[in-house]
């Protein structure tokens, strides 16, 4: 393995054997086992099931069998969760300058929300510690309030990089007909954030006297605020997925609207703190003054 001196980190036994007993107790919490996918079987297997999460155009595979195959046979994280002996979720990272970039994950429909997102993020933490890789990073829609709250909240990543229209245009379900506007994070496995957010659940950020820079006006389109203050809210719809099929008008809005805010906000030095339950990011930016 192959990895950036950014990315590796020295890591004791104490810490290595810490992330595997959390780990280990994620997965049985989910009712789930973890094993690196090696076969072609297993790859096809895999490769299905992504299919049936994102939803390609006919004929279109997400990723390839035969590229999965190469990606774990180059040591990149080529992972499998397991329930009942049936392969129920899977996740796919490959190694970077920065260390191990996560670039996709399917879980079936029934176990979402279960547990089973967690324990794979938990599971590939683990994988990279013993590697001796420090960071993993991984990109997101910053429309999507639950995955927002999962990556900052739940994990203690931080958004690094707001990336404008990151993969162009996609042909799959969830992505199709959209930009694909996204936010990289970074997970510092063993920094003392993530141990505290990992050991307590959650990472809430204070947000006492922070002005509302984007909000949902009352027919629940954006509605652009202040952003002359130190200490900035950035909201975002509850379910922008739902949206985009209920009304994709409004939806269309947002997408603008959180591109033109959070993303010049990152570019000139804002710091995105955290993202709150319902549905805003903390953006810090010392070098503006409080608004009053």
């Amino acid at each position: 393995m192959s990895v950036g001196t950014e990315s590796s980190v020295a890591v004791g036994p104490g810490l290595r054997a810490q992330a595997e007993a959390v780990a280990a107790a994620t997965a049985r919490a989910a009712g789930v086992t973890f094993a690196e996918l090696h076969t072609m079987s297993e790859m096809n297997q895999a490769a299905a099931l992504i299919d049936r999460v994102w939803r390609p155009d006919s004929g279109a595979a997400m990723i390839a069998p035969n590229f999965l195959k190469v990606l774990s046979r180059c040591g990149g994280y080529v992972v499998g969760g397991f329930r009942d002996g049936r392969m129920a979720g899977v996740c796919v990272g490959l190694l970077s300058e920065l260390g191990l970039h996560s670039h996709i994950a399917a879980v079936e429909e029934p176990l979402r929300g279960a547990g089973l997102g967690r324990a794979i993020k938990l599971d590939q933490r683990a994988w990279a510690l013993r590697r001796g890789i420090g960071t993993v990073t991984w990109t997101y829609d910053p429309l999507i309030s639950r995955n927002a709250y999962f990556n900052l909240a739940k994990l203690g990543a931080v958004a690094a990089e707001y990336l404008t229209d990151y993969y162009g245009a996609m042909n799959d379900e969830v992505n199709a007909g959209t930009p694909t506007d996204r936010i990289l994070v970074r997970w510092d496995l063993a920094g003392a954030h993530v141990r505290r957010t990992l050991e307590s659940g959650t990472a809430v950020p204070a947000v006492d006297g922070a002005v509302v820079a984007l909000d949902a006006g009352p027919g629940g389109g954006p509605v652009l605020g202040l952003r002359d203050a130190r200490r900035l809210l950035v909201g975002i719809p509850a379910d922008a997925e739902a949206l985009r099929v209920s009304d994709p008008g409004p939806a269309a809005q947002w997408r603008t609207a959180l591109r033109d805010v959070l993303s010049t906000l990152m570019a000139h030095g804002g710091r995105v703190t955290g993202f709150t339950r319902d549905g805003f990011y903390l953006v810090e930016h010392p070098e503006q003054k409080d608004h009053g």
